[in-house]
């Protein structure tokens, strides 16, 4: 979804195993490794198992012994063919054994070091290519690693954060130590958070950024947190609710493609079908991502299926304006060829790219299109003949689906993060990249108070965010891309010449408002902030045509200004429009500014923005025509 792999889990194994501490890897000869713990009950004894080709026969019921007792937390991490197995055990002993033949054969326990208690809540631990190893463990609130360098262990260190108790902690490296950690704040507010232990800077530990949230007091908790990073960053954690209706239910996420670790930048949690209390380990090799748990195992294939439909396309219907786009394609069906569209790749959700083009005298060329995901699918059988209409959103569909399951505030008390930065946080959540062409100083620079309320949509929270600022925004598939006009842009494209109009309207109107007065506070000496901005030759038309804007963020006069410049400057923009319909141009953003020159309307190279793009392909017409909306310069 959103550019990322869909994976399909089909279960091949469910066993009768106790659901307990467990871990999952993959040896460099692809051998599936798994261990678990028994419950304290049982002495919290610790096994293991090697499937050395893992399919849909292998048998996952068959464990070894390995002689430990009293175990509190385990984990496993695999290099090539070296493989581990870390645990804690109730005598507050940090061990290890060891395979150098990708799980077949194993090392006696030796001690690595001790933990401050026994209330350790969690072990994870991964490798660095050059077979340098980490192990990190949660005791009571603090996070603790201890880092093997050179085949020499090093003193454990601690964290240096305040949080409440810790439940959970997961560890993929990847140029550093990425980390995934569940528990509470200082507030008891459950929390799953990300952040970085150093390896470009040594010791070091980022700050700890918010991926999921519960309020204190509300019978949350999170734990039973997985990482691992096969294309993209791909997380598994535990919700457990114990209210009127208890569940432990796994949710799944994964980072937005193109983004770093540490950018926090994560799609919406999905539930997992399944109920259980410690997670779901997740690891990769070759073609395929698994899973498991003490008693279970699934895997996905990781490659995606690709279907080119070019040749039975009847007829294309594209659509993008400023805040939707929308895609219709009807294919041929006469012969029944898509009577079953799920087993040729055509189901819900699927992406379609879009990528219009031309014959020229190189041949046929086209350019990058847009991408849509496929929301509906539609039969049409008249006249003798049977068709399918493929109907898609895109990203602005996307964030019109995406509604906030829970509360986030951001710069209450201090500055946290800009307009921009939060604005790439709620796209993310849809799976959206924002993508930077052109910025203005204020979307880096303002950084108000704002709250996401639970079931706020994500279109209306972008809405929101961008009405604090001159900017404008347009998505092309997985990229919101971000473009600050200004009334100095050149012209990217010329009409009317060279590329002819097929017809033009043009239409110029008064500004829907002219003047805007902000209303804001100022929190140190307590006065009224008012900044009223105006545009003098427009209000010799229609007088006073006002907005009045009333925030309590707008703590300064050149605040004031800068808000209620980037209204009017968007008035600026909407007071110009019309449509050129012209040969399609495959090239065409919104947003370019054109030179138009239509001789018939007055008008030779003159200015125009784009401000919505539709695309008609009829064959059986002989049709192919681009529509352009337009607005001001």
């Amino acid at each position: 979804m959103a550019g990322v792999r869909r994976l399909k889990w089909a279960r091949l194994y469910e066993g009768t195993e106790y659901d307990c501490h467990h871990g999952l890897c993959i040896a460099g000869d692809g051998s599936l490794i798994r261990v678990r713990l028994t419950m304290p009950s049982d002495d919290g004894k610790l096994y293991r198992q090697r499937v050395a080709e893992p399919g849909s026969q292998s048998d996952f019921s068959v464990w070894s012994y390995t002689g430990q007792n009293n175990c509190l937390a385990v984990a496993v991490a695999a290099c090539g063919a070296e493989v581990a197995v870390f645990w804690v055990n109730n005598s507050r002993e940090l061990r290890r054994i060891k395979s150098n033949d990708y799980g077949a054969s194993w090392s006696s326990p030796e001690l690595l070091d001790y933990t401050p208690s026994i209330d350790v809540r969690g072990v994870t631990a991964s490798y660095k290519p050059n077979g340098d190893a980490a192990v990190f463990f949660i005791d009571q609130t603090a996070l603790y690693v201890k880092e093997c360098i050179g085949g020499v262990w090093q003193a454990k260190s601690v964290w240096d954060k305040n949080t409440g108790e810790l439940s959970s902690v997961a560890v993929v490296y990847d140029s550093d130590w990425n980390l995934l950690v569940t528990g509470q704040d200082p507030d008891g507010n459950c929390k799953l958070w990300s952040l970085i232990y150093g390896n470009s800077a040594p010791g070091s530990w980022s700050d700890m950024k918010e991926l999921a949230s519960a309020p204190a007091g509300g019978e949350f908790e999170y734990r039973g947190v997985f990482l691992s990073h096969p294309d993209v960053y791909r997380a598994f954690y535990v919700e457990k609710f114990r209210g009127t209706q208890d569940y432990e239910r796994p949710f799944w996420t994964y980072s937005v493609p193109e983004t770093d670790f540490i950018d926090n930048l994560w799609h919406e949690p999905v539930p997992f079908d399944f109920s259980c209390e410690y997670g779901l380990a997740i690891a990769h090799y070759g073609d395929y991502c698994w899973l498991s748990t003490a008693n279970s195992v699934w895997r996905a294939e990781l490659s995606a299926t690709v279907i080119d439909i070019t040749a039975d396309v009847l007829s294309v219907k594209y659509e993008s304006v400023p805040d939707s786009g929308r895609l219709v394609v009807e294919l041929r069906n006469d012969d029944g060829r898509y009577h079953s569209p799920e087993e040729i790749g055509l189901s819900i959700g699927s992406q379609i790219e879009f990528s219009p083009g031309y014959v020229t005298s190189q041949g046929k060329e086209s350019s990058p299109g847009p991408a849509f995901w496929l929301d509906g699918r539609e039969y049409i059988s008249a006249g003798g003949k049977s068709s399918l209409a493929l109907y898609g959103i895109d990203g602005w569909g996307l964030l019109e689906d995406w509604r906030a399951r829970h509360q986030f505030r951001w710069n209450k008390d201090a500055e946290e993060m800009s307009v921009g930065q939060i604005l790439g946080f709620v796209l993310a959540r849809a799976g959206l990249k924002l993508e930077v062409k052109s910025k203005s100083s204020v979307i880096d620079n303002f950084y108000p108070d704002f709250t996401i309320h639970p079931d706020d949509r994500g279109i209306s929270i972008v809405g929101r965010l961008l009405s604090f600022v001159p900017d404008l925004l347009f998505i092309e598939g997985v990229f919101a891309c971000l473009v600050h006009p200004q009334s100095s842009d050149e012209a990217v494209y010329s009409y009317g010449q060279a590329h002819s109009i097929l017809q033009g309207r043009y239409r110029t109107g008064g500004w829907k408002t002219n003047r805007v007065c902000v209303e804001g506070h100022n929190d140190v000496s307590g006065e009224p902030v008012i900044v009223d901005s105006f545009t003098w030759e427009e209000m010799e038309h229609f007088y006073n045509r006002t907005q009045r804007i009333v925030d309590r963020n707008i703590g300064t006069v050149s605040a004031g200004q800068a808000r209620g410049g980037a209204y009017l400057r968007k008035m600026d923009i909407d007071s110009f429009s019309g449509s050129i319909t012209v040969p399609v141009n495959c090239g065409q953003q919104l947003y370019d500014v054109i030179d138009i020159t239509d001789t018939k309307a007055g008008l030779s190279a003159a200015g125009g923005r784009v401000m919505g793009i539709t695309l008609d392909y009829r064959p059986d017409r002989g049709e192919y025509e681009q529509r352009l909306l337009l607005g001001g310069v």
